[in-house]
């Protein structure tokens, strides 16, 4: 089963789901209605049900991730994927904030030159907003391209973590 709640952040609303293993969606959208029904089209072999207060700590925890870069999140993640979707998503959460590679380059690290397009694929797959930061992967010519939640949250969210990367500087 998974549980949901939705919450209001700077990217907009997001519906967070937790299963018994830990998180497994940090989705924003711009229709907080229509959330759940795209949560429970992501897991159609699962039940999905709204929660109650049980997960206002998590939800708390993962808006402040969303709005404070370089907060943590001290929550499990259930990563449901295949084993190389789950590799992609391994190596993407080691890259620092404010960093951005190609899908080439992540290819390369994953010891795979030619698996760009299967990593896009990967990235497309995501479903863990911010959390798995697919937002840090781009195109090799520096453009941004594909994002789940929208090319103005990827920029958002890029644009975010330069900031708070200068100002620590």
């Amino acid at each position: 089963m998974i549980r949901y709640g939705i919450a209001q952040t700077s990217l907009g609303p997001v519906i967070v789901g937790m299963s018994p293993r830990g998180l497994c969606a940090i989705e924003p959208g711009d229709d907080e209605t229509a959330l759940p029904e795209r949560l429970k089209a992501d897991f159609p072999d699962t039940e999905v049900r709204e929660a109650g207060a049980e997960l206002a700590p998590v939800l708390q925890q993962v808006v402040r991730f969303l709005d404070q870069p370089g907060t943590d999140l001290d929550i499990p993640l259930d990563m449901q994927g295949s084993e190389f979707q789950v590799r992609v998503w391994e190596l993407l959460r080691a890259i620092p904030a404010g960093t951005t590679l190609s899908y080439t380059d992540l290819a390369k690290r994953l010891g795979n030159p030619g698996s760009a397009r299967a990593v896009a694929g990967a990235c497309a797959a995501n479903r863990l907003a911010v959390a798995i930061p697919c937002h840090r992967i781009i195109r090799r010519d520096g453009g941004l391209s594909g994002y789940r939640w929208g090319l103005e949250r990827k920029r958002a969210l890029l644009d975010r973590e330069a900031a708070q990367l200068a100002a620590t500087a």
